[in-house]
């Protein structure tokens, strides 16, 4: 048990190396961030402020929500448990109010254990932001464009690769992927279609922000496309060939 902890942590970190990794390739590639960042990439290019802090500053917010979300939608579960259990005995009721208090207590412990993970992840950030070096700005010739595209690829797959590795640990999730899961659940929706609709959404303020501070677009491109594309599917093959495996190694039951 405890060896397979230690594998579970090691993969969960090595997950986040990755993707933090691959955001980091995903703006040097100069084509196009993917939707979840574009927002705090499009500030940080506007206002010269370090993308790793504008991007803490962003997941902070998706903490803060996540809170609201995860408040309003408790107060909509009990509502429907107390007019299921009006004609039930009153232990009963109490055993659920009791379970439904633990289970409230673990998913505050979980959104606000996103905050020190936002401040590791967005150092590793940084440091890979200081060290991968970028490509010269508009410089848009044919050779360059290839490398521009292969390290895009590139990103793409270590994006798509870290997420998966780190999410199938199930220890903190990343507040991107927390306030996904906060907003369908409170929907009622499924975590596709949130995922999709939040991309949407993030884009769309990426565009106005850009726009509106300097008549241009910020970190909105081709790579933002193909992010919304590529990013999704490198999660289901990686899965379909590994995720058996590493859950397996890491001790944890499907």
């Amino acid at each position: 048990m405890k060896k397979s902890m230690i594998y579970r942590v090691l993969i969960y970190i090595a997950g986040l190396l990755i993707l933090a990794m691959g955001l980091t390739l995903n703006t040097k590639a100069g084509l196009g961030v993917s939707p979840i960042i574009s927002v705090s990439y499009s500030v940080s290019e506007i206002t010269h402020h370090n993308f790793g802090n504008t991007t803490l500053v962003l997941y902070t917010i998706f903490v803060i929500l996540e809170l609201v979300l995860h408040n309003i939608r408790e107060k909509q579960y009990e509502k429907r448990v107390e007019k299921s259990l009006r004609e039930t005995e009153n232990g009963t009721e109490d055993l659920l109010k009791h379970a439904n208090r633990m289970n409230r207590k673990l998913i505050f412990v979980m959104d606000i254990l996103q905050i020190p993970l936002s401040i590791v992840f967005t150092r590793f950030l940084n440091v890979f932001s200081s060290v991968l070096p970028a490509f010269p700005e508009g410089n848009m010739t044919a050779p360059v464009m290839v490398q521009r595209l292969l390290v895009l690829l590139l990103a793409l797959l270590c994006t798509g690769i870290g997420a998966a590795m780190s999410l199938n640990m199930r220890i903190v999730p990343n507040p991107g992927d927390g306030i996904v899961q906060a907003i369908a659940d409170c929907i009622h929706r499924s975590v596709g279609f949130t995922k999709n609709c939040f991309d949407m959404l993030n884009v769309t303020i990426t565009i106005v922000i850009s726009l509106v501070c300097t008549g241009r677009l910020h970190g909105i491109g081709i790579g933002t496309v193909l992010a919304v594309i590529l990013v999704g599917r490198t999660i289901a093959v990686f899965n379909h060939f590994t995720k058996e495996k590493l859950t397996a190694l890491a001790g944890i039951e499907e």
